[in-house]
């Protein structure tokens, strides 16, 4: 049977563009990762390894946008935003009390987050298809 995929809402060119910018930070972080560690007081490595995370949450992001239910993606990603808000928050409070440890905060929520989001959409329940639910429909 011929899978149809569902039109394109402005959920899903939201999860896109969420993904996408996922992808252009970790292109900053491997591209610049020299310039942006020092900046940030952590090593390039780990601002490469943040890159790496980044690329892998945000491409598993868009590849498993019409796979997965809106609503998860809704859910994970409010989680990962306000995550991300919220670690930034303290980051620049470290480092406005003098801390050097705000930017390796903020790296390693960088390095953890995404792959966190990427397992979890990954292991969500599939979006039903339409062939699929009129074959279940048909069996009841």
């Amino acid at each position: 049977m011929t899978q149809v995929a569902p039109p394109m809402t402005c959920r899903m060119a939201g999860i896109i563009a969420d993904g996408v910018f996922k992808v252009l930070l970790a292109a900053v972080c491997i591209g610049g990762a020299a310039p942006f560690g020092r900046l940030l007081g952590v090593s390039a490595c780990l601002m490469v390894v943040s890159g790496l995370a980044l690329l892998v949450g945000g491409g598993i992001e868009i590849r498993y946008m019409r796979r997965r239910p809106l609503r998860t993606y809704t859910r994970l990603m409010v989680a990962y935003d306000s995550g991300w808000v919220l670690t930034t928050l303290a980051g620049l409070l470290m480092a406005r009390q003098g801390s050097s440890a705000g930017g390796e905060v903020w790296i390693g929520y960088q390095i953890t987050a995404p792959v966190a989001f990427a397992a979890l959409l990954a292991a969500a329940t599939p979006t039903q298809t339409t062939s699929n639910a009129r074959a279940e429909h048909s069996a009841r």
